[in-house]
């Protein structure tokens, strides 16, 4: 036996044949319009996007930022003034 490999030779090729053809016909048919190919793209808009983009979220990011730790200030003055309040005695009610 000189030659290794599959056994039969061309009958194992047209199996495959046949079970690729199978695949195709069992495939779903793309549905709607075909679409034509998008247009090229001008990469240097593109990047200038982009970096647009990335500057606008950082800026957001920031403004974010401030306002949570205005609102952890105000936070933390509110709860001195709670404690505070709580130290001192209530007053009587008097009729």
């Amino acid at each position: 036996m000189a030659s290794r490999g599959r056994r039969g030779g061309a009958p194992a090729r047209e199996d495959e044949t046949r079970l690729e053809e199978q695949a195709e016909q069992q495939a779903p048919a793309p549905q709607g319009p075909v679409l034509p190919p998008p247009p090229p793209v001008d990469y240097g808009v593109f990047m200038q996007g982009l970096v647009q983009a990335m500057q606008t979220q950082a800026h957001t990011q920031a403004a974010l930022q401030a306002q949570l730790e205005a609102q952890e200030g105000e936070m933390e003055q509110y709860l001195e003034e709670k404690k505070a309040s709580q130290k001192r005695p209530a007053a009587a009610f008097q009729r």
